[in-house]
């Protein structure tokens, strides 16, 4: 298969570094806004300007588009599905409804395939909801992301006037999780949920006071929870907060019975954000292929697509080896 990307920060990298894990796949072509000559990267593989993608319609099978949600893919996943099978990592949960929308109809209209709000959260984590609310319909979900730094929430920060750089920590609430897994079935809100930390460089002479309130009043980010911002140097940044660890818990609490309860948990420990989700783009980036290969187009959610779809091995390996 072969796999393009567009966009060349955390997640690209991520992308590059996990083809390489895939023998069945190929990375041809890294697609950039930046000037081609001052980007460096870790492979052979050539580097053009975005404003010559077209050039390059028939000669990918899938485009992996590693923007930011904020601002780069509801732009780009429904014009760069008029010529390429996509697949992104939207993830801004209020407007799935909206994205899916707009791909599948230019997906839809060009005969291709795009697979929208790829990676953990959404992603695996929403596989499995999905899966405990089939199993166990009485009962409720809960999940907790962090401790971790949320690459769409340090991006959204990043793009504030007079914010030269940023880190943004998720915190779960212990007190929240322990209720939960000790079966009380509390109704939290958003805010009883997670507290989120941020870490911010502010340009010099920046109007911090502003920075604050819009990060604070940001919707679909930082509106629902309580907020902390800590404006540091860039080197304090540099220092104390280049790492991008994550992860998180989905936890299902049900019954089947009066007095039967149960308890399902899916759990991730990630060293790297990026790195994991890119894995999990790849893979869905085979599934992309393979579905387009039988003649299916339009908008597709993880939802959508059966397991076998992202795995190399066979048929009859999968059933021999892991079922």
């Amino acid at each position: 298969m072969k796999i393009a990307i567009l966009g060349y920060g955390n997640l690209g990298r991520g992308v590059e570094n996990a083809i390489k894990q895939n023998p069945d796949m190929e990375l041809c072509y890294i697609f950039t806004r930046r000037d081609v000559k001052t980007l460096k990267v870790n492979s052979d593989t050539p580097v053009v300007n975005v404003s010559e993608i077209a050039k390059y319609k028939d000669k990918i099978d899938v485009l992996i588009l590693c923007g930011g949600s904020a601002t780069d893919l509801p732009k780009q996943t429904p014009e760069y599905v008029k010529m390429f099978n996509v697949v992104d990592s939207f993830d801004t949960h209020a407007k799935i409804p909206e994205h899916f929308k707009n791909v599948d109809t230019e997906a839809k209209k060009s005969g291709k395939l795009g697979i929208i709000s790829v990676g953990w959260d959404p992603g695996l984590f929403s596989l499995n909801r999905m899966y405990a609310n089939a199993i166990l319909p009485e009962g409720a979900d809960y999940t907790f992301w962090g401790r971790g730094v949320s690459q769409g929430h340090s991006d959204a920060i990043r793009r504030i006037e007079g914010v030269q750089d940023a880190k943004q920590y998720t915190v779960p609430v212990l007190s929240a999780i322990e209720k939960v897994k000790n079966g009380e079935n509390p109704v939290l809100s958003t805010r009883e949920k997670h507290t989120r930390e941020c870490y911010v460089v502010a340009k010099e002479g920046a109007d911090k006071a502003r920075i604050e309130r819009e990060i604070k009043t940001m919707p679909n980010y930082f509106i629902d929870y309580d907020t902390t911002v800590h404006f540091i140097t860039q080197e304090e940044l540099d220092k104390n907060h280049s790492g991008i660890p994550h992860g998180g818990s989905v936890i299902r609490c049900g019954k089947t019975s009066e007095n039967t309860k149960h308890v399902i948990e899916y759990n991730l420990k990630l060293d790297s954000n990026p790195e994991f989700t890119s894995c999990v783009l790849v893979a869905y980036a085979r599934a992309c292929y393979r579905l387009n290969q039988e003649g299916q187009t339009g908008a597709k959610t993880v939802f959508d697509i059966a397991p076998c779809y992202l795995s190399s091995k066979s048929g009859d390996e999968l059933r021999k080896t892991m079922l």
